[in-house]
């Protein structure tokens, strides 16, 4: 996530976050301290795990207060030991103390997506098949939630319902059956677009066949389903694999040779990883000089 993506698309979101946790004062922090006082703060990991989220950390500080600086030792995407110092934040100790709990919040919960990320992409190692996020995301955080799938090794699916064509149950109840919904997604959007389709039964795999979807999403389907859809299905189209996917059985699906397995759990059910600001201190001016 570069400098200019941040501003455009996350700052006003970040500012939401931290007028949600300051509505008009941080009335603990202007209770003990009543002006400038210049001062660093430890950014420690209580877990092992995998980091995402720096930049948003410290632009949560920045948009407080454009003077404080951070200084890390790891990059997003690598890994982080229990114990270990990864960081520093420098600058009034007031903005110190109150973007302290907005800027853990998005680097833990974005952390702990890479990692469990990462956890389920190491299981696909060796194989053809790549590991997609979905849109089950938090509302108003999906541009944090969806770059740290791709920290942790995973690879995003559309990011928004603009972005590519993806007939789900409703969409083919609306239409009347699967042929019908890919015809009509075939007429309206552009030739450049993929067209994906949902499909949870046998007969739906050979109407999307014959209809010439790019795509065929298996949704819930136990694995001797999966495997004669992917006879049905021969090479003529993609096949993504979705429905209930986690760390537990997603090696199992594996040996199916699809393209693509989807998991809502790489940003629904990740735990956050456990971070913590420790060691706040006053710097003096010679100090820095």
């Amino acid at each position: 996530m570069d400098g200019i993506t941040l501003a455009m698309n996350a700052d006003n979101l970040i500012l939401s976050a931290l007028r949600e946790d300051i509505s008009s004062e941080d009335v603990s922090t202007n209770s003990i301290i009543k002006e400038y006082c210049e001062g660093e703060v430890d950014l420690i990991a209580k877990q092992d795990g995998i980091i995402a989220g720096l930049e948003v950390f410290e632009r949560v500080f920045t948009l407080l207060d454009e003077t404080t600086s951070c200084s890390f030792s790891v990059k997003d995407g690598e890994r982080v030991s229990k114990g270990q110092k990864i960081g520093t934040v420098h600058g009034d100790i007031r903005v110190l103390l109150s973007g302290e709990r907005t800027a853990l919040n998005y680097l833990q919960r974005m952390s702990g997506i890479a990692t469990y990320t990462n956890q389920m992409a190491s299981l696909l190692e060796g194989t053809k098949t790549r590991l997609l996020d979905t849109r089950k995301t938090t509302p108003n955080n999906r541009i944090f939630e969806k770059y740290a799938v791709r920290a942790g090794g995973g690879n995003n699916h559309r990011y928004n319902l603009s972005d590519g064509v993806l007939l789900k149950d409703n969409h083919i109840g609306a239409a009347g059956s699967v042929s019908n919904a890919i015809k009509a997604a075939k007429e309206y959007a552009p030739f450049v677009r993929k067209i994906e389709v949902e499909v949870e039964t046998l007969e739906q795999v050979k109407e999307a066949v014959e209809s010439g979807a790019d795509i065929i999403m298996l949704d819930n389907m136990d694995y001797d389903t999966m495997r004669k859809a992917m006879c049905i299905i021969a090479g003529r189209a993609q096949v993504e694999v979705s429905g209930n996917v986690t760390k537990d059985n997603i090696k199992s699906i594996t040996g199916l040779g699809v393209d693509f397995i989807s998991s809502g759990a790489l940003t629904h059910s990740a735990p956050i990883l456990d971070l913590s600001l420790k060691n706040l201190h006053p710097v003096r001016s010679s100090e820095t000089e």
